[in-house]
């Protein structure tokens, strides 16, 4: 049954993906703004997550949404990454519009990868390290202008549940440079979405946001270990099974 109700939702994804990407494209050359786009991409994002709630039986909690600042503050949101399901749900839960760091190959995923190429994005090379950074600082500089909130995976990949991966400062050093807070978030998502695992299975995701963590005059390894820190320390409370009572957060 959870391998039939997999499909399903793989077929739901796609049915619905593509008349609202070209809706989105048309409206692109159109020359809509970017709210008006953005919104269009939620609308996909958001049959992808009511879909898994229907047809997978995922459903979400929020905890900690008093932690999000202002709207008219910037932040940058740097969060647990364990499967695709946070991706999408992250859009549909969050108050204001929000800009991802993602690998430009993305970019070449037909209908969804055509659609993001649209939004006010930040799209990088892997293979240029230090060019990718200097593009993520000054387009992340702009889009936090524009109120626009940055969201970032630090540990850069799916990462096992039980797991955590490398935290990367990329996330910390944009916080610096320009001077706005982190908001760290865990997602128990595996309990339900596995990484690499096709299929699903039914329960609850929980976001935990955690409080805004200031980065004027912080190194980035400091602050990117504190962010670590409450993330994986919030995920061994969110999913304890996945954990071993002895393990302890680095």
């Amino acid at each position: 049954m959870a391998f039939l109700r997999s499909v399903l939702h793989m077929l739901w994804m796609l049915i619905t993906v593509v008349p609202v990407a070209l809706v989105l494209l048309s409206a692109a050359a159109l020359q809509f703004n970017g709210h008006r786009l953005y919104r269009m991409a939620v609308f996909w994002l958001r049959l992808a997550v009511q879909g898994a709630r229907y047809i997978l039986g995922i459903r979400y909690q929020i905890k900690g949404q008093d932690h999000l600042p202002a709207l008219d503050q910037p932040c940058i949101l740097l969060v647990k990454h364990q499967s695709t399901y946070e991706t999408f749900l992250m859009p549909v839960i969050m108050p204001k519009d929000l800009a991802y760091v993602f690998k430009r190959e993305l970019l070449y995923v037909p209908f969804f990868g055509w659609a993001i190429g649209q939004l006010d994005m930040i799209h990088i090379d892997r293979q240029q390290k230090s060019q990718s950074f200097q593009k993520v600082v000054q387009q992340g500089k702009d889009l936090l202008h524009k109120g626009i909130w940055v969201i970032m995976f630090p540990e850069g990949t799916r990462i096992a549940r039980g797991q955590a991966g490398n935290y990367k400062s990329g996330g910390a050093r944009l916080a610096i440079e320009t001077g706005v807070p982190v908001i760290p978030v865990a997602v128990n998502s595996a309990v339900c979405w596995p990484r690499k695992a096709f299929v699903k299975h039914p329960g609850v995701v929980t976001v935990s946001i955690g409080p805004a963590i200031a980065s004027e005059g912080r190194q980035a390894d400091h602050l990117m270990a504190e962010v670590s820190q409450w993330i994986e320390a919030e995920m061994r409370q969110l999913d304890p099974l996945a954990y071993p009572p002895s393990t302890e957060v680095a």
